[in-house]
C-alpha cells in the first residue's frame, strides 16, 4: 500500500475543498448530509434504529452522484475515508454558516 500524502486533517481539508469545486457537487453533498441528520433525528425521536440505515445511503448516494456526474472525479472517501467523512461534516457546517460558498470562488 502506498504512503498517504496527507498526515493531518488540517492538511487534507483544503484538498477536499478543491475536490468539491463544482457547485452542483457541493449542493448534493449538503443535501445528502442534511438528510443524514434527518435520519439520525428520526431514529432518536421514533426510537427506531432502522432509520440509521438511511444515513450512509443518503450521505454517500448524493455525494457519489455529485462526483460521478458533475465533479467528474473519484471521491476522496476511497483514499481517505476518515478525513473525508469528517470533511463532509465540516463543509456542511461551513456552508451552513457562510464560511464556504456553494459557488466556489475559484470557479
Amino acid at each position: 500500500m502506498s504512503e498517504k500524502k496527507y498526515k493531518s486533517f488540517k492538511e487534507f481539508y483544503p484538498y477536499y475543498l478543491a475536490e468539491h469545486s463544482n457547485t452542483t457537487c457541493r449542493t448534493l453533498h449538503f443535501i445528502g448530509t442534511f438528510i443524514v441528520f434527518i435520519f439520525l433525528g428520526l431514529s432518536v425521536y421514533l426510537q427506531n434504529a432502522n432509520y440509521l440505515w438511511g444515513m450512509p445511503l443518503a450521505g454517500y448516494g448524493f455525494a457519489w452522484v455529485g462526483h460521478a456526474f458533475f465533479e467528474k472525479n473519484k471521491p476522496a472517501t476511497f483514499t481517505y475515508p476518515f478525513y473525508s467523512l469528517a470533511s463532509d461534516f465540516v463543509m456542511f457546517f461551513d456552508l451552513l454558516r457562510g464560511k464556504e460558498k456553494f459557488i466556489p470562488l475559484n470557479k
